[in-house]
């Protein structure tokens, strides 16, 4: 009995070393696997600080792009347009993708649930340059190039990306809410409306900037819609600069000043979307 006894500590011991040499494996394994998702990121935000971070200055924000070749100009056109197209598309895109999510998470059982669903998911995996090509169809072929073609081709990519991260946070609200709601004689639209969305309006808030985050830099769909325009242009029924598509021009222009303003602009992209996703961060921490 007592040789049985001394056994067990040692066995328990080399059990307990080889899960913990187990555990440093595989946690320098993910640390690797990190490292390797990582590393591209941070040289590419390295390279446009060392490349375009000279080029942002006041004149960046205050200015229009100068002519072909010459130095100076900015990028206030393309900011302008950016922000007036992607206002335009919030609009469009999250009362669309409010409505299938609550539809989809409150009304399960409704027989258009299936019709719907398959909507939103084959939305979520077409390609942004189709959606461009659709807005071309719908609005220029008709009424020309303009801020609202480019709006409505990025409100149909901000649809699914909406629709799914509604549904999914009115999911996490508990049933008895709701059955409170209704045990006093409440109609469901109403308990949805008053009971359930606020209940949810951070996880809400949160993927509503995360679709912003993902149409912000966008140009395919840009191209074929909004076309872009020199100049500062706040009528969106008329072709619309946007940060994409002079990030597009610069970088394929054979002149180094326009590269340089086409990478200072994709790192005031990048910050734009980095700074969007830690607000979205934030506000699912309070779901």
């Amino acid at each position: 009995m007592g040789v049985a006894t001394s056994a067990r500590p040692k066995a328990r011991t080399g059990l307990s070393t080889a899960r913990k040499a187990q555990n440093m494996v595989m946690g320098g394994l993910i640390l690797l696997a990190t490292l390797l998702v990582v590393a591209p990121l941070i040289l590419i935000f390295v390279y446009l600080i060392r490349e375009g971070i000279g080029a942002v200055n006041l004149d960046f924000f205050t200015k229009v792009p100068a002519p072909e070749g010459e130095t100076g100009g900015g990028l206030l056109n393309a900011i302008t347009g950016s922000l007036i197209m992607l206002a335009m598309a919030s609009v469009f895109g999250v009362l669309i993708g409010l409505a299938g999510g609550i539809f989809l998470a409150e009304y399960p059982r409704h027989p258009l649930m299936p019709g719907i669903r398959l909507v939103s998911d084959v939305l979520a995996g077409i390609p942004a340059i189709v959606m461009g090509l659709v807005a071309y169809g719908l609005i220029v072929l008709n009424f020309g190039f303009s801020g609202f073609a480019g709006a409505l081709a990025l409100g149909f990519l901000m649809i699914p990306i909406v629709v799914r991260t509604t549904e999914e946070v009115l999911k996490l609200v508990p049933q008895t809410v709701r059955e409170a709601g209704l045990s006093l004689g409440l109609p469901q639209w109403l308990v949805t409306l008053k009971i359930v969305l606020p209940a949810a309006a951070g996880g809400i808030i949160t993927g509503v900037m995360l679709a912003l985050a993902r149409v912000a830099g966008e140009a395919a769909p840009l191209i074929f819609t909004a076309f872009g325009n020199p100049n500062i242009n706040f009528d969106p029924s008329k072709p619309m600069s946007a940060l994409p598509l002079e990030i597009y021009r610069g970088a394929t222009s054979a002149y180094d000043e326009n590269q340089r303003m086409a990478k200072a602009g994709a790192l005031l992209l990048i910050v734009l979307i980095f700074v969007t996703s830690l607000l979205a961060r934030r506000f699912s921490r309070k779901v």
